[in-house]
């Protein structure tokens, strides 16, 4: 794994990758290589449009490209299953998942059309239920992966199994810390659950470090003047999202990957560097919050699966 980097990823015709979040940032990083090695990418986005000019972008650069844009909103439950309904048909097989898009709120609390809090509910509620959702057409793949991405602020969280809303004293931060770390906690769980069906289908776990995406200026839009500072202080100490991607894009593409492995950045507390193994927080890994989690996911968006 020395120095791995996205020339070392294998020949990719005859995938076809799902990348949720695809249209900026390291989502759209992680679309572009794996178009530009040969899959039929998929970008599920809410932004369509937005997605539309960096799909064509992608097209510019590497013009044998296979990439769709297609409508997606992890913040409805209604847009998860009409997007998982149309791919399905439009693709028995699914080889590759990778779920990474999210949200990071640093204002007042918001909801989902659900309910939920919105970043629990669009970071891992909506990945969760579009998992279940084509984990049938994952099935049919010969080697499918489902990538999870996770964060180095799930380390410091705990869920609350009361409280899995914040409901009670909300704190942006501490709800997003939530919301990784479940995450973490879905993509460990969905790889014990899968390895106990039986199932040929892989699930694995990513982080960026610190990246530079356009997470953080949204995070502080609610602060015009502070947020701005914040803001430009935050991209002196990111890496760019073509070294935060490559985690993810390890675990999508690197042979020999195994199921419930976690890959993030080597140094400086695993903020920056060279794709390594890397550990995630004991809660995350404890089966039992695994167990709680998947019970609560599925009460919660009906989607009830392994």
């Amino acid at each position: 794994m020395s120095d791995w980097n996205a020339s070392h990823i294998p020949d990719q015709h005859g995938r076809v990758a799902v990348v949720t979040g695809a249209n900026s940032g390291l989502g759209l990083v992680t679309a572009t290589e794996l178009a530009r090695y040969g899959a039929h990418v998929v970008m599920a986005v809410r932004d369509t449009v937005a997605a539309e000019r960096a799909a064509e972008t992608i097209r510019r650069s590497a013009p044998r490209a296979e990439i769709e844009v297609r409508e997606l909103d992890l913040a409805s439950l209604a847009s998860v299953h009409a997007f998982a309904k149309d791919l399905a048909a439009a693709f028995p097989a699914i080889d590759l998942l990778v779920n990474n898009a999210g949200v990071v709120l640093l204002g007042p609390a918001r909801t989902t059309a659900d309910g939920f809090e919105l970043q629990l509910g669009t970071n891992m509620l909506g990945h969760f239920a579009l998992t279940g959702l084509l984990l049938g057409s994952l099935g049919r793949a010969e080697a499918a992966r489902v990538v999870s991405l996770s964060s180095i602020t799930h380390k410091n969280a705990h869920l609350d199994f009361d409280d899995l809303m914040s409901r009670r004293d909300f704190n942006a931060s501490r709800a997003y810390g939530r919301s990784k770390l479940a995450t973490t906690v879905f993509g460990l769980e969905l790889d014990r659950r899968l390895r106990a069906a039986g199932s040929p289908v892989v699930s694995v776990v990513a982080h960026p470090g610190l990246s530079r995406s356009n997470l953080t200026p949204r995070a502080w839009e609610y602060r015009p003047r502070t947020g701005r500072i914040f803001a430009r202080l935050g991209l002196l100490v990111t890496q760019s999202p073509e070294r935060g991607a490559l985690p993810q894009l390890f675990a999508a593409t690197a042979p020999g990957v195994r199921g419930g492995q976690f890959f993030g950045p080597a140094r400086l507390w695993e903020t920056r560097g060279r794709v390594v193994e890397v550990r995630s927080s004991a809660e995350a890994a404890d089966p039992s919050v695994g167990r709680r989690l998947w019970t609560a996911a599925q009460a919660l968006t009906g989607v009830a699966y392994l």
